[in-house]
């Protein structure tokens, strides 16, 4: 079975209790469950993972890429997304593709907020969107393994099912 590592970074263990005026009243709990639901469709598992400390962030991103089962890693890095050149060079130096997403729209907050140090070294990168950003990062690896012929029919393009 195929895997998608959610690797999550500072503060997001307190979605529901920190500023829900931003990040909403929903918890990380209700995020795995969202997605955990989404994933059992398309028969793909997902490890969860939040931390507060880079190093360890890191260490998940190298234990990620060497996943033989490994599709993908949906990472919010959080505050470090603007200032941790060390995310940066793990993400650009594993295999594995890593999507970043964000639940507000950094580009819209704080100045200091505005820039993603990550995004250059990221498969793609989604902000604003809550929850559903998540939801979309996802649909992206399920695509991709459609687009390798790892499920159905070889070379099958997952933009005529839609």
């Amino acid at each position: 079975m195929k895997s998608v590592w959610v690797i999550n970074g500072p503060n997001l263990n307190l979605l529901g209790k920190r500023e829900p005026e931003i990040y909403g009243q929903k918890t990380l709990a209700d995020l795995e469950s969202l997605l955990r639901k989404k994933a059992e469709e398309h028969g793909i598992r997902l490890v969860f993972r939040q931390s507060n400390h880079e190093g360890q962030i890191i260490d998940w991103l190298h234990e990620a890429n060497g996943d033989k089962t490994a599709l993908g890693i949906i990472l919010n890095p959080g505050a470090f997304t603007h200032y941790s050149y060390a995310i940066f060079d793990a993400v650009k130096a594993i295999e594995v593709p890593v999507f970043e997403v964000h639940l507000t729209n950094i580009f819209a907050r704080e100045p200091f907020r505005s820039r993603s140090v990550i995004a250059p070294a990221a498969a793609g990168h989604i902000c604003g969107a809550g929850f559903y950003g998540y939801e979309l990062a996802l649909q992206f690896f399920i695509d991709l393994r459609k687009r390798r012929g790892e499920n159905g029919k070889a070379g099958e393009d997952p933009e005529k099912n839609q």
